[in-house]
């Protein structure tokens, strides 16, 4: 079963295909996704990574924790479960 995970720190000039070129030693990397401003597309300094086997994704956590990617020491654990949004309308 595949396991995402949370990367956070990261150096705004860091790209998916960097972050997923970092990741893939551990296993197959379903997806690596950098999370951008919507207006400016301009990094916010966290992303996610999506390894296909949960026991690669916890080596992954486990060895890129606190490691540089990019000048940056990223911080590495599981992504926690989407808290549901505020739209604004009171019912």
């Amino acid at each position: 079963m595949s396991k995402k995970i949370y990367v956070g720190n990261l150096n705004y000039a860091t790209t998916e295909d960097a972050l997923k070129n970092a990741f893939a030693p551990f296993g197959e990397v379903l997806s690596a996704m950098i999370i951008k401003d919507r207006f400016t597309e301009q990094s916010k300094g966290f992303g996610f990574v999506e390894l296909a086997e949960e026991t690669s994704a916890d080596a992954a956590i486990a060895a890129m924790n606190g490691k540089e990617l990019d000048g940056r020491r990223v911080r590495v654990n599981v992504a926690e479960a989407r808290r549901p949004r505020f739209n604004g309308n009171v019912h």
